[in-house]
């Protein structure tokens, strides 16, 4: 799992649906749940989680795409299995992600260790694991 600190922004809700948005370095976040803590509340500091195979990459993206997160990393290290391909990414501050490609999709994105990406997160693959005092 990756792991992201972040702080609660806002928090819209309606009837079971709850869309929270969270600062994250210089990115905005968001997430979409059915459920939300009481202890989740805006100003508060959170530990965000995604699973490997929920990160998406996109390389040498033109216009607008539907996902809400996108974060501009650069590859650090690439391992191709059989079928698929084990990334990992750098954000600044050294602060590490990990995504889970098919084999296929890295070799006709041309993924090389130094690349320039965007990694996808769709909103509803964003949980909050754990509400932090700071």
């Amino acid at each position: 799992m990756s792991r992201l600190i972040a702080k609660v922004s806002k928090i819209e809700s309606c009837d079971n649906l709850h869309i929270v948005k969270f600062e994250f370095k210089d990115a905005i976040l968001t997430m979409m749940s059915l459920e939300l803590s009481d202890t989740v509340k805006v100003g508060a500091m959170v530990v965000l989680v995604v699973k490997p195979t929920h990160i998406g990459l996109a390389k040498g993206v033109v216009g607008n795409l539907s996902y809400s997160n996108q974060l501009s990393c650069q590859i650090n290290s690439i391992q191709n299995g059989k079928l698929l391909s084990n990334i990992t990414l750098k954000l600044e501050d050294d602060i590490l992600l990990e995504s889970i490609i098919t084999k296929d999709s890295a070799y006709r994105l041309g993924l090389k260790e130094t690349d320039e990406v965007t990694a996808i997160i769709k909103a509803s693959d964003i949980s909050i694991s754990e509400v932090v005092d700071v």
